[in-house]
């Protein structure tokens, strides 16, 4: 059952991402309110997907690559969907949208099964360091899409040349303000997340850190978001080098997740096999 609705999600999001596309190049509030529409019903879709692969695995269904790009991307419009309830933000989706039907699609092509978890790493902690992590790693990535709109706006006011998305945009004062929102969400899981990881990592094989690749890019992760915070509380990073920043420490996140889950065959190299 799981896989139907994948295929369904992979649809509607693909759906979503034409539609906003459509909105950007037209301007057309009915497109918008199209597509955010289809982006939402994709969302239940894949809902449905997260909760039968998980009834079907009988654990946190994120313990192979397949799982974990199908949950991450799940998290990330998840959190987007909060953002649009407080704050209104439409627009956002049309960034969101591909980034999730990007990684259903990279999911779509890696391996289904589902792999049974090593029973020494089979703890309550798996679902709670997991869920830490990708809701950290989900702000961390809506940051980012801010970052790239703040740029992209900045752009159009700097060359007086206001056309194009400058348009449908928000203002860079509000795209600062949330980027920034999202930074304090974010780290603070991250920090739990490495904790309830080295907590688990110590359950299953009696230490709580190896310097594994995976813990170590995870720290290296945790010094850029640090350094980023740390210079826009302290040094008063704003606007254009808080969003480059954010860039750079959310290429690092993306890079390491995918690079070294490929690498170890599994998430953190976890699978049962």
């Amino acid at each position: 059952m799981s896989g139907l609705f994948f295929h369904i999600t992979v649809a509607l999001y693909l759906a979503a991402t034409c539609v906003y596309a459509a909105y950007l190049f037209t301007h057309k509030d009915s497109l918008l309110k199209v597509a955010l529409g289809i982006f939402i019903a994709g969302f239940a879709s894949h809902t449905l997907t997260i909760g039968f692969r998980w009834f079907e695995a009988g654990r946190t269904p994120a313990t192979n690559l397949h799982e974990s790009l199908t949950l991450f991307s799940w998290v990330v419009v998840a959190v987007y969907m909060v953002v649009l309830v407080k704050y209104g933000q439409r627009v956002l989706g049309a960034f969101v949208a591909p980034f999730a039907l990007l990684l259903v699609i990279s999911a779509s092509l890696l391996p289904k099964e589902i792999v049974p978890l090593a029973p020494v790493l089979e703890s309550y902690w798996l679902p709670v360091h997991v869920i830490m992590a990708f809701f950290g790693n989900a702000f961390f990535a809506i940051a980012f899409f801010l970052g790239v709109m703040y740029l992209i706006q900045q752009h159009y006011l700097k060359s007086r040349k206001l056309k194009g998305l400058f348009f449908v945009l928000p203002s860079l004062e509000l795209l600062d303000e949330l980027g920034y929102k999202c930074l304090q969400y974010g780290f603070p899981l991250l920090t739990l997340a490495i904790i309830t990881g080295a907590i688990w990592a110590e359950y299953a094989t009696g230490s709580y850190w190896d310097w594994k690749p995976r813990q170590v890019w995870s720290l290296i992760t945790w010094f850029l978001y640090a350094a980023l915070l740390h210079g826009r509380l302290t040094a008063g990073w704003r606007g254009k080098k808080a969003a480059i920043f954010s860039s750079i420490a959310f290429a690092a996140l993306i890079g390491s997740f995918i690079v070294i889950n490929l690498a170890l065959g599994g998430a953190h190299g976890l699978s049962g096999r």
